[in-house]
């Protein structure tokens, strides 16, 4: 096995607050013009009053960055592209360095000895002033975030870029609101703001914002003995949030769910959380709340109508499955009986557990760790499967008072599959084609090719350089385009041998290089992505 490596992308301390224009070479067509987001964790480690060093232990606790590149297109010229970053979390880094430690709770970081019982389970009464480390997934222009649908803000060149707010989110119910120019951090507020029931611990990083009227959905848990699950939607053009349902049932780490034309769909799969939540306040983390994977507990998905007041309406289970990101879900006719309704969700899925723990430092980190330990049964174990499922009939009336059975569409090979999937998103809710995303090619501790996953042949095309690691792509349609990947893909890519990163520019087609923005430095492997062009923005929320 090959390997290089990823030191520089995960122990990182690259930051550039002030714009800063990149080299470009090749081509980046103009209808990329825009601004693109990215977010992840800018480093782990943080020197201490006291001159010792506390560090993070999974890369999901790391301190959260975003970072800002906008691309010019002018009429006559090449394209022209300027970077920043900054960290987002400055009463985060003061704690730790005054402090020495930290009083909120974590993905993965082990608690404090020293403090009681009482005072960790008091602790949830006041996440909200303290978990400020939120930075997985980007909104902008979230409906009940401040956004003004008719007004609109200039760009530093004269365009109208229609950015007014930005608002990094967790798979907590808060969200950070972030300046959209500078990256200042502005403010962390709780879904609560958006509707009083929703006071819950646990939510979707990944909330699905409707392709058509911008409304967003996502859920809010509330743990106890009893577990409540409230999936909800906010309107964009007026701000106002409606519960849809309101159900019970096992508390679950849950990082995304589904959306179709007339139906929300959350997946409760086997990352369930032990003691009603009392065990991610006791420990001070969720990977220590979640029960080791059972392999004879379902996945239970649960169907909601979003557009006519019926709240829950059908229930299914499958064998048991884990999953960070759905892909996308579309509505068909039946095949027993066309005047029903199917559902097809897609997502990027795991058969354990074992993936969440991959991503502790100490396993990523070339130098920590021996790389043959992820190698074998072991590597493979962590690698995604491209999965469809359908729930046949969900407009039967009888789901909803009895659990009917999932049925597998296809589950795709696992050297072709992805993660950090995405898709064109004029393409959100319904059927299509093609999936775009990162793929494991097993030669790195991290992941290390793109791929273009074709659903009707379930082949897949792979882009791939030696030493180089990508992240997310994000697809920017062409608006003059009429086939599904009419388009570019933008993502960010570390090279191993230079030690610095660059903007890449694919032709979504065929994954051949159109263009690239190259940096000064090595940029910290991140999680997602947001790009707004002077077009609406559709996508994830």
């Amino acid at each position: 096995m090959v390997s290089w490596p990823n030191d520089e992308g995960f122990d990182n301390d690259y930051e550039v607050t002030t714009p800063v224009q990149l080299s470009v070479k090749g081509e980046i067509p103009a209808y990329a013009a825009g601004v693109l987001y990215r977010t992840g964790p800018l480093g782990y480690k943080i020197k201490t009053d006291e001159g010792k060093t506390w560090a993070a232990n999974h890369w999901f606790d790391g301190l959260s960055c975003v970072h800002r590149f906008q691309i010019d297109v002018p009429d006559h010229g090449p394209a022209q592209v300027s970077y920043r970053s900054r960290r987002t979390v400055d009463e985060y880094l003061e704690m730790v360095k005054t402090s020495g430690r930290l009083d909120s709770i974590t993905f993965a970081n082990k608690r404090d000895p020293c403090k009681s019982v009482f005072q960790k389970v008091m602790s949830v009464f006041f996440a909200a002033r303290n978990s400020r480390n939120v930075g997985v997934t980007l909104s902008i222009n979230m409906p009940g975030g401040g956004y003004v649908a008719d007004s609109e803000k200039p760009a530093v060149n004269g365009h109208t870029n229609g950015i007014q707010t930005l608002h990094a989110k967790t798979d907590a119910p808060y969200f950070k609101s972030i300046d959209p120019e500078t990256l200042e951090p502005q403010g962390l507020a709780s879904q609560s703001k958006l509707h009083p029931e929703l006071t819950g611990q646990m939510s979707a990083a990944h909330a699905k914002s409707d392709p058509i009227t911008g409304d967003i959905f996502n859920f809010n848990l509330m743990m106890g003995p009893t577990s409540t699950y409230r999936v909800f939607s906010t309107s964009a053009s007026t701000g106002e949030t409606t519960i849809l349902a309101k159900f019970n049932g096992p508390p679950a780490y849950i990082h995304s769910l589904f959306l179709t034309e007339n139906y929300v769909v959350l997946c409760v799969w086997n990352s369930h959380i032990t003691w009603g939540g009392i065990s991610v306040l006791y420990n001070s983390n969720v990977v220590d709340g979640i029960a080791p994977f059972d392999p004879s507990k379902k996945a239970i998905w649960h169907v909601v109508d979003r557009k006519h007041g019926k709240g829950l309406v059908a229930t299914y289970d499958s064998d048991p499955l884990f999953s960070f990101h759905s892909i996308n879900a579309w509505e068909e006719p039946s095949a027993s009986d066309p005047s029903r309704t199917d559902i097809v969700t897609e997502l990027s899925m795991y058969e354990n557990l074992d993936v969440i723990h991959r991503f502790f430092y100490d396993n990523l980190i070339s130098s920590l760790h021996d790389k043959s330990k992820f190698a074998g049964p072991k590597r493979t174990s962590c690698l995604p499967i491209h999965a469809q499922f359908r729930l046949p009939s969900v407009d039967s009336g009888v789901g909803a008072e009895k659990r009917l059975p999932a049925e597998v569409v296809f589950k795709a090979d696992k050297s072709i599959s992805t993660e950090l999937p995405v898709i064109n998103p004029t393409y959100l809710t319904k059927k299509h084609r093609y999936v775009y995303g990162c793929t494991d090619r097993l030669k790195s501790s991290f992941m290390d090719g793109l791929a273009k996953f074709d659903n009707k042949t379930q082949t897949a095309i792979i882009w791939e350089q030696e030493a180089h690691t990508p992240g997310e792509p994000i697809f920017v349609a062409d608006p003059e385009g009429t086939a599904e990947d009419d388009g570019v893909l933008l993502t960010v890519v570390l090279d191993g041998i230079k030690g610095k990163s660059f903007l890449l520019c694919l032709d979504a087609k065929d994954l051949s290089e159109k263009g690239r923005a190259e940096m000064d430095g090595p940029m910290a492997f991140g999680f997602h992505g947001a790009h707004k062009g002077f077009r609406k923005y559709v996508g994830d929320f």
